[in-house]
């Protein structure tokens, strides 16, 4: 038995869950969302518009393991149309600095150019004391996405702790050199 996929998913009161084929539907205030979910594999039972429950047809290890990634998507999804993912990255260094420009983000690193980020659609970027970073999204995947590719651009160094983190991320420092 998989452990997530036996717990069933509370459907908010704001959010539809709506079953048509083999592509379930998901309408919140946030936005919507569509999965395909194979239903010769899995029962999919939506009870009262309260809570989805998804149960395999056959149990071996394969169908265990897509089970609960299975589940999991279904309740990013409910939480996204509902309440939406939000990651805070912080920009610490002299002279490290963003602003937005219309639907690009302009970012100041310490290189000998400034770097221009198209935001993607779909993901809303605020910028808090020019140092501050606030991502926002319906979809979880693609707001870690866009998350992991401004963290890449200046990576936090060892030395000074200098780059882009996520807030609250832990960075391993190092000592310098000794005389």
């Amino acid at each position: 038995m998989s452990k997530i996929g036996k717990i069933n998913i509370s459907i908010p009161e704001k959010v539809k869950v709506i079953l048509s084929g083999n592509i379930i539907n998901i309408e919140g205030p946030l936005g919507k969302k569509s999965l395909n979910i194979d239903l010769e594999i899995f029962d999919l039972n939506i009870n009262e518009g309260k809570e989805v429950s998804i149960k395999p047809k056959n149990n071996n290890q394969d169908i265990k393991r897509l089970w609960g990634m299975n589940r999991s998507l279904i309740n990013n999804a409910i939480i996204g149309a509902s309440r939406g993912y939000e990651k805070i990255l912080e920009l610490s260094g002299v002279g490290f600095r963003a602003s937005l420009k219309g639907n690009i983000l302009n970012m100041q690193l310490g290189f000998s150019h400034d770097i221009n980020f198209e935001i993607p659609e779909g993901i809303k970027i605020q910028v808090e004391k020019q140092n501050i970073l606030k991502i926002t999204g319906t979809d979880k995947q693609q707001v870690g996405m866009v998350t992991a590719k401004i963290k890449s651009i200046r990576p936090p160094e060892p030395y000074k702790g200098k780059g882009i983190k996520e807030q609250g991320q832990y960075i391993l420092r190092k000592e310098g050199k000794k005389k």
